[in-house]
């Protein structure tokens, strides 16, 4: 087995992981730079600010639905290395748009290079995880999955303080660096050829055609379906964590949004550490069978969660600070609540995203990986919109922690089902 620390020494992964952190923080710098100079300076209206971030949301699902399949297919079909280029060509480009939208605080150039950087995201997305079998060894890929789950939580997490912290003009200027150096990174990650049976692609360039056949393909394999269905629970209650976070710091928790970041920054900081701790328990070798054990101990941290918020005696007067927030009773045990759903959340996934690009021949990882980006995307939305309504009918936000709880109780079935379903093939190949 590898270990992640000398996988990072090594020419044939980190300059992907490097290009791949950048790609995330640039997207997260920018976005968040974007949405406090829109909502803190250029409106003024609770309204519009409320329809400017449900767009902003909506803005940063949309090209993954609409351009996973293409993107999958062209990274199977090509030199997936080639492909990181262009779109590390085509980041300096939007980003400079972008930085021009921010100097002259234009909200609709700001949003058009938003949505031409998620497109981008949604193209390298695929390659990402899909190149990682082509570059390492068998029993390095759940190290390297891990590392790149890890490090695209930090890169979110720091690319959001950054963008919320700096002025107007030096993310401007932040953003385009970010992106050459990103591009630098690009040029040291070894060629990745297509794999044997790459000529049998045929490229659908329908978008709409080609994402329903690439579901309807992948889907129909038992094993792939259960492992995506499983990582697509996950992104939800990472999603619904971040729309309730906010009110239940301030409404529940009396804390301003100083506590809300650190809250995400704890989660992060979880991920993290779960994503490289589950290398070390499976040894390299990857499997579901820790899986169905890491959600329900994820759910049983929610709830312990629940009860900690329900113990909250409220502030009077202005909300707490982070400094005062760590003097209350049990903010210590909160955060420790937040650590350790995320450190299960981390170990639960990881081996998920490592399971589907080596269960499947190295001919259709991307494609295997666009369309589990698809169905990440919806369920997120879907994820949202449900807590959203339960919310609308009167559930307070404390209460909408049980909608996760029933989520981890979903994931643990299909994470023990796919775990059979493993072993089963296992046995089979044994034989």
């Amino acid at each position: 087995m590898t270990t992640s620390a000398s996988l990072l020494l090594k020419k044939r992964f980190l300059p992907l992981f490097v290009t791949q952190f950048l790609n995330a923080f640039n997207d997260n710098f920018f976005k968040m730079a974007m949405v406090i100079l829109v909502t803190f300076q250029l409106l003024n209206n609770e309204a519009a600010e409320a329809q400017f971030n449900a767009i902003v949301g909506g803005l940063l699902m949309l090209p993954f639905f609409l351009f996973s399949a293409l993107a999958g297919q062209l990274a199977d079909k090509k030199d997936k290395t080639k492909i990181i280029h262009i779109i590390k060509n085509a980041e300096i480009i939007i980003m400079l748009v972008g930085a021009y939208g921010i100097m002259i605080e234009s909200i609709p150039v700001m949003m058009i290079a938003f949505f031409a950087l998620g497109t981008q995201s949604a193209f390298l997305g695929p390659i990402k995880y899909a190149i990682l079998p082509q570059h390492l060894k068998d029993d390095e890929v759940l190290s390297g999955t891990g590392l790149v789950e890890a490090g695209t939580y930090i890169a979110i997490l720091g690319g959001t303080i950054l963008g919320g912290i700096l002025p107007a003009t030096a993310s401007a200027v932040g953003v385009v660096i970010c992106s050459l150096i990103g591009r630098l990174s690009a040029q040291f990650i070894p060629n990745a050829d297509p794999e044997d049976g790459h000529e049998d692609i045929k490229v659908d360039y329908n978008i709409f055609r080609g994402s329903w056949r690439l579901l309807s393909n992948t889907m129909s394999v038992p094993h792939l379906a259960l492992a995506i269905w499983s990582i697509s629970f996950f992104w939800t209650i990472a999603a619904v964590f971040g729309a309730i976070f906010p009110p239940l710091v301030k409404n529940s928790l009396t804390s301003d949004n100083t506590v809300a970041t650190l809250f995400t920054a704890v989660f992060s900081i979880g991920i993290a550490i779960g994503s490289i701790a589950i290398n070390r328990m499976l040894k390299g070798k990857i499997s579901a069978r820790y899986s169905m054990a890491s959600v329900i101990i994820m759910g049983l941290f929610i709830l312990h969660l629940w009860w900690v918020v329900n113990q909250w005696v409220p502030g009077s007067g202005e909300l707490y600070d982070w400094r005062r927030f760590l003097e209350a009773d049990y903010a210590k045990i909160l955060l420790l609540d937040i650590l350790f759903i995320a450190i299960a959340g981390g170990m639960f996934v990881v081996p998920l995203y490592a399971f589907l690009t080596t269960k499947v021949v190295k001919s259709q990882t991307a494609r295997t990986i666009a369309a589990n980006n698809i169905i990440n995307s919806g369920a997120m939305v879907l994820g949202t919109i449900i807590y959203l309504l339960i919310v609308s009918i009167g559930v307070s936000v404390i209460n909408a922690l049980f909608m996760l709880m029933i989520i981890c109780a979903i994931s643990s079935w299909l994470a023990f089902r796919l775990d059979k379903v493993d072993r089963k093939m296992n046995a089979e190949i044994a034989e």
